[in-house]
């Protein structure tokens, strides 16, 4: 096996800027572990874009490989559950952040890190759901586990275009949901048709900023990217014993809000942490994105980048221009 491989690494300079460049390095210097992963695939995420550019909220100490997904095969194993050529998924946890990510061609992570990849799911479409994907799943899991039911009326789906938006429409419109897609992007209302979206709407409709403690019953459910005055608006809307899972904070992490769509409406929010899903309940997500829950034509979400063209896609995502999903590639699609 070879000892030495590719990865994209963030280094900080002598005057606190920070560049990213493509290195060598060697398997003996990655951290400790009992799977060795060969990564054919990963993805982008915001989360990935702050670490590259020196995000020390993000990422504690550099030089760093970001990436907090990888799928491949197993290369080396010294757990009992996973053996050489195991094809596996490895999202969340500290992969990326500070632990060596899956901009590299191998990782080493603990062994309750990593799931085996349910067929039909190859390295590839796993990397197009990705920690975004899989995130959108968990939305809609706990949305149904309190209750939403398709005959209930409209779901209302933030930040549509970018990577968990985009999938959670689909997926939505795959269990029979009645999706509007909510965007500042309405130049893709076709692409969020094409996903499932029955209504496409401006993320302005949802800015309104009347501060009325409580509008119109409208949504049954919501699944909320961008957090701050949408989300603290959307809120207002939901109907009686609705629910909002909220699972990002690209607008603004704070929430001004008040307690009257909890207390008369009986409304529930839910907050949603992929990073530290128990590996049990992540391992049987993926064996439910695998069945009943499969998308078909993943691919019409996403573009393939390789390694050496990421800068580009890292600048577009942090300037909140990503439509759909981007797959890192290490090898191209068809081969893993």
């Amino acid at each position: 096996m070879p000892t030495q491989f590719r990865a994209l690494q963030a280094e900080e300079m002598s005057n606190g800027a920070f560049r990213r460049s493509l290195v060598t390095r060697s398997t003996a210097d990655l951290p400790p572990g009992e799977v060795l992963v060969r990564v054919h695939y990963s993805s982008l995420n915001y989360k990935d874009a702050l670490s590259a550019v020196g995000n020390k909220g993000i990422t504690r100490s550099y030089p760093h490989t970001p990436g907090i997904d990888a799928a491949g095969i197993v290369a080396e194993s010294l757990s009992p559950h996973f053996a050489p050529g195991d094809a596996v998924v490895v999202i969340g946890y500290d992969l990326g952040m500070n632990t060596a990510g899956g901009y590299g061609e191998y990782i080493r992570v603990p062994a309750d890190w990593v799931a085996k990849l349910p067929p039909p799911l190859t390295a590839y479409t796993a990397m197009i759901l990705g920690t975004a994907g899989f995130t959108a799943a968990m939305c809609v899991e706990a949305l149904q586990q309190h209750g939403l039911e398709p005959a209930q009326g409209e779901v209302l789906v933030t930040g549509a275009t970018g990577g968990v938006g985009s999938v959670a429409v689909a997926l939505l419109a795959r269990l029979g949901y009645t999706v509007v897609a909510a965007t500042g992007k309405l130049e893709e209302t076709a692409f969020l048709q094409a996903l499932g979206a029955a209504a496409v709407i401006a993320r302005a409709e949802l800015s309104d900023d009347s501060s009325k403690p409580l509008r119109k019953e409208r949504w049954a459910g919501v699944i909320d990217t961008v957090g701050g005055p949408i989300l603290a608006n959307v809120l207002t809307a939901v109907r009686m014993s609705g629910s909002v899972a909220a699972c990002g904070n690209v607008a603004s992490p704070h929430l001004e809000t008040t307690v009257f769509p909890f207390i008369l409406r009986g409304i529930n929010l839910l907050g949603i942490d992929s990073a530290h899903y128990p590996i049990a309940r992540r391992r049987a997500l993926w064996q439910r994105l695998a069945g009943e829950w499969r998308l078909d034509n993943l691919e019409k979400l996403a573009r393939v980048v390789p390694l050496e063209q990421l800068d580009g896609e890292i600048e577009s995502i942090l300037q909140g221009k990503q439509i759909g999903r981007v797959v890192v590639a290490h090898r191209l699609p068809g081969n893993g």
